[in-house]
Parts: structure tokens; sequence; C-alpha cells
């Protein structure tokens, strides 16, 4: 998960020059330290050896199905092409900062993001777009199974003001809550519960886990509890969240971010290269840009990770072990 309406930042100090204020900002963007860790220090490096294609930046942004991805290709880019690998734990915004510096190669799963495209690729040209991850991408508010039985009525958005006392917390005080996950996923949600006039506020789990683990026990101990979740996630086979449609999307209904009044398109997810990275003849970017697969490969892989524990190098190795036939296609 998961585009951005909500980026994170940090007030610099003005300096006497364009050219170090320039420095100030690149040091600032790059070091993570309000952001989600060092973008050059925050890697773990594998070496393959004799390495022909050198050395291969990828970013991880912080999702389970982010790191299927990642590791999935990291190891064939290791084992396969004989690279030196570098994860690099980072923030979806702050990754594609690293194009521009050579830090980061490639950001393998992104969900939309119309303004970094923009900025990147368009105006900056220090990125590419490398085509779709096959997978396509739902956000959305989900309530637990239980509610949905209970309520029939609940996953129309129109009524759920009539619901809004069911999800009172002492964090949301005298409003209903709606629980988001990490503040840097993509999300409209404060807006939404403006403009669509509901008696909710928004309040952020703080990680993927969390949300998780929030919507886990709300089924289990039939809590009332509304969300934002996504899919392709892995959690879904556990606990079948259910929907809560709001109007339907349109397209440019969600143009402006602080009038959006619309439900969530469905994404495309694709793969965003650094210009440098595409143009350097690496065997590293031909994977990248062959590498496709379904929701349901990504979630597998996922699980492992996540319900199974598997470290997710041996999970990406586990997947590619079974799959022979999608991974000699990615590696012609």
């Amino acid at each position: 998960m998961k585009p951005w309406i909500k980026h994170c930042t940090r007030p610099l100090k003005r300096t006497g020059s364009a050219k170090a204020a320039a420095a100030v900002v690149l040091a600032a963007t790059l070091s993570l330290t309000a952001c989600g860790g060092d973008i050059s220090s925050a890697s773990t490096a594998s070496s393959g050896g004799a390495a022909p294609c050198g050395t291969f930046n990828m970013a991880v942004n912080p999702w389970v199905g982010y790191e299927a991805d990642a590791y999935v290709v990291g190891t064939l880019a290791k084992e396969k092409l004989g690279c030196t690998v570098n994860y690099k734990t980072l923030k979806e915004e702050v990754a594609w900062q690293g194009f521009g510096s050579g830090e980061v190669d490639t950001v393998i799963e992104n969900w939309g993001h119309p303004d970094l495209t923009e900025k990147y690729i368009k105006q900056q040209k220090t990125a590419v777009d490398a085509g779709p991850t096959g997978n396509t991408g739902v956000i959305g508010w989900f309530v637990p199974p239980w509610m949905a039985k209970q309520y029939p009525d609940i996953t129309d958005g129109a009524n759920l003001n009539k619901y809004a006392d069911l999800f009172k917390t002492s964090e949301s005080g005298g409003q209903g809550q709606l629980l988001d996950g990490d503040p840097s996923f993509v999300t409209n949600d404060e807006a939404l519960v403006k403009n669509l006039g509901l008696n909710f506020k928004v309040v952020y789990a703080g990680s993927e886990p969390a949300l998780i683990q929030a919507f886990r026990q709300a089924e289990q101990n039939h809590t009332p509890l509304i969300g934002y979740f996504y899919d392709p996630q892995w959690f879904m086979a556990e606990v079948p969240l259910v929907k809560v449609n709001l109007p339907a999307y349109t397209d440019g209904c969600d143009a402006d971010a602080a009038k959006v009044a619309c439900d969530y398109p469905k994404y495309d997810l694709n793969k965003i290269a650094s210009t440098k990275f595409a143009n350097s003849g690496s065997p590293a970017y031909k994977l990248v840009k062959n590498f496709s697969w379904t929701n349901e490969d990504q979630n597998t892989v996922s699980g492992y990770i996540a319900r199974d524990g598997m470290d997710p190098a041996a999970a990406a190795k586990k997947w590619i072990d079974a799959n022979p036939d999608k991974v000699a296609a990615w590696l012609k």
C-alpha cells in the first residue's frame, strides 16, 4: 500500500546561498531522521561474489506486500545475476528523492502518486516508469465480517453516522473512530470524513501490523471497528474484511486533495526506476522490467513472512523454487 496525500516533512533553516540551501535540503531529506530510516545506512548488503551487474539499490517501503516484491526480485538479482543487493527501508516519498542521487535504483511497488510522478518523472526526469507489477491495488474502509453480518446496511457509507456511537474510543472522543495505519500510507481519510460530513475522527494505528492486529481482535472479540485497509494483503485470507462503499470514484474526483469526497480508485501498481539505472544496461533493470505477478503470488510470499514468521529472503526463495516457469520468463 500502498499514492500520498500526507507527506513527511520537517522545517529547514535558510542559509546564505542557493547552493548551501540545496545541500541542506538534500541532506535533510535523505537523512530520514524524521521519516523512517537513513537512506544511506539503513541497508543490508548481500554480495553475490563476482558481480557483473554491480550494485543494485532497492527501496523497501513499510508494508509486507512490498517487502515480498522486493525480496523476490532482490534474491533473483543476487543469485542469478551476481548483483550486490542493498535493501533500504524507506518511506515512499523519501525513496523517490534517492533517484537523482543514485541512492535508490528502484521502487518496486508504486501506488499511483501522481504528485511524485509529476515531480520526479516529468519535471526532474530523474525517474522512469518501469511497467506494471501485475497487481491490482484496492484501498478503502473495511469492517470485520461479524459487523457486516449483524449490521448489513453498514456497508453503505451513507449510513455510517447512524453507527458512529458504536465506534467511539478514548482516542476519538465523542466521535466514532476511523482507524488508519501508518500515517505515511496513501490516504484521503481525513478529507473524506470532513467532506462527507461524517461524525468520525481518524486515529492512526501506526503501522501495518498494528492495523492487522486491531482487525483480528475485533473479529475474534466481536468489538466494533472500522478502518482503512487494502488489497493485495495476505490477511484477507485469514479475516475476509468487508468493504464499506463510499461515493463511487470517477476520474478527477480526487484531483483536489482538500475537497475529495469519493472512494479510492483501483490502482494498477507499477514499478519506478531511476533514469540512470534504466539507461545503465544493468541486467537488474531488465529483471525489474520483466517482473510481473498476481495478487495471489504476492499474498503467498507476504503470508510466509508475516503469518509464518519466515525471513524475507527465505520466503522469497521458497516461492522462487516453487515457480520456475514465472522466474524463467523474468530472466529472459
